[in-house]
């Protein structure tokens, strides 16, 4: 059975940092990219970055670069996302999801775990 586990959110001030956590189980994704993900109430699902698990190159979206790094431990089958100076729009629900394409869109992303919820306060 294939998990994705994020953990790491929480209550953060603006300006702050926090670092995501995707715990992967279940089958091995060394051929997958990883990608995180975000929404905000009334809103659609953001894609943020996406990482190849084979050689670690990373892909940001422009609301992410400069502020966001995605990085992924192989011997602990973990994909980070770290978070810096962290505004209020940052609030979200966090989702890490895995991927045989090279895409941006949800749609193309095959696993997902279940969500952690970030909230920056002003």
């Amino acid at each position: 059975q294939v998990q994705l586990v994020e953990s790491g959110g929480g209550l953060v001030q603006a300006g702050g940092s926090l670092r995501l956590s995707c715990a992967v189980s279940g089958r091995t994704f060394s051929s997958y990219v990883m990608g995180w993900f975000r929404q905000a109430p009334g809103k659609e699902r953001e894609f943020l970055a996406r990482i190849n698990w084979s050689d670690g190159s990373a892909y940001y979206a422009d609301s992410a670069k400069g502020r966001f790094n995605i990085s992924r431990d192989n011997a602990k089958n973990t994909v980070y996302l770290q978070m810096n100076s962290l505004k209020p729009d940052d609030t979200a629900v966090y989702y890490c999801a895995a991927s045989k394409l090279l895409v941006r869109a949800s749609s193309g992303y095959e696993y997902w775990g279940q969500g952690t919820q970030v909230t920056v306060s002003s």
